[in-house]
């Protein structure tokens, strides 16, 4: 069989693991384009490569030069991409074992969380000045935009996540209402809200109905909702964030490479710091394993810090620096 066709075979299976669109998409261009730079190689046009072709060498050429102009997350991306499929060519017995134990694989820094830089205090300052109207726009509709926030910050939601929300997601009585969120890979999970968060629901909601001019809404309706009415996009929603934090004053606190997700950062780097174990922050943000909540107490280094503090050398410190004071106010 011819790569292209083992390719689209690959591809077709793994839409029962019920990935997202974006996903797949990536899984597609990393194959075809591995698939291209091995054909070039092996000297056949790339609809012409058999998989049998497949060798350790071959393949490990082939992400040599992938690898030239890309960064290692793109590199790593590829290569559990080609590992997969590769190993759905020895299941379909296609190969006779996957040659991808000859490639190589770059080592990628451990990611630090990226909350909203300074002391704590921007979630607080970007709610009360949005609430309060800061955000200037030819379409004003505050009720909104703080829904947007309020449930990032307090949920810890991926955009896909804000995005794919119902109004019937929702559930609960008042006091004990819980949302249902899909996440990654179409697993569930279910976020508790409290009371301040149902009333900016509510509230949000009664402006929707009367902005629109609506009885009601069914429980299939998209919960955020564009100035048209239409579904939030990621776009729009990443459009309504970034105004947020710039009227808000906080731009510049929004660390590069984050802007929704920097309000999941923050999340969760603030839960950390309360005191949250690896276990409920994986819980709560809908990670498969325990290592990322690792990274977010390890982050806030509340135990590190303890026993930094403990060195006996910032007795002397401490002493010094009073008896410095002490000579200073003597002249």
């Amino acid at each position: 069989m011819r790569v292209p066709q083992a390719a689209s075979e690959f591809l077709s299976a793994l839409r029962a693991k019920k990935l997202s669109p974006h996903t797949l998409a990536g899984y597609q261009r990393d194959l075809r384009l591995v698939a291209e730079l091995a054909a070039g190689l092996a000297g056949v046009p790339p609809q012409e490569l058999p998989v049998r072709d497949l060798t350790g060498r071959l393949v490990r050429g082939a992400f040599a030069e992938f690898a030239g102009p890309r960064s290692p997350a793109s590199v790593n991306r590829a290569w559990s991409a080609w590992n997969q499929f590769l190993t759905f060519c020895v299941a379909e017995q296609m190969l006779e074992g996957n040659p991808m134990a000859a490639v190589p694989r770059p080592k990628q820094p451990a990611k630090a969380p990226k909350p909203l830089l300074g002391d704590g205090s921007a979630s607080a300052t970007l709610l009360e000045r949005i609430a309060a109207g800061a955000r200037q726009a030819r379409d004003p509709w505050v009720e909104r935009d703080l829904v947007v926030l309020a449930l990032a910050l307090v949920t810890g939601m991926r955009s896909a996540e804000l995005l794919s929300l119902t109004a019937g997601a929702i559930g609960g009585s008042s006091g004990d209402r819980r949302i249902q969120v899909v996440g990654k890979g179409g697993r569930t999970r279910s976020l508790p809200i409290e009371p301040p968060v149902e009333h900016l629901v509510d509230a949000y909601l009664a402006s929707r109905l009367s902005r629109f001019g609506l009885a009601s809404l069914p429980r299939s309706a998209p919960l955020l909702v564009d100035n048209r009415g239409e579904p939030l996009r990621r776009g729009g929603l990443q459009y309504l964030v970034r105004q947020c934090y710039r009227y808000a004053g906080v731009h510049d606190r929004v660390q590069k490479g984050t802007l929704v997700h920097a309000l999941r950062h923050e999340f969760a780097t603030r839960l950390a710091e309360r005191g949250a174990s690896a276990h409920e922050l994986m819980e709560l943000l809908g990670h498969s394993s325990i290592v990322t909540g690792q990274a977010y107490v390890a982050s806030t280094a509340r135990e590190v810090r303890a026993a930094a503090r403990a060195n006996p050398a910032y007795a002397v410190l401490d002493r010094l620096g009073a008896g410095g004071g002490e000579r200073d106010a003597e002249r």
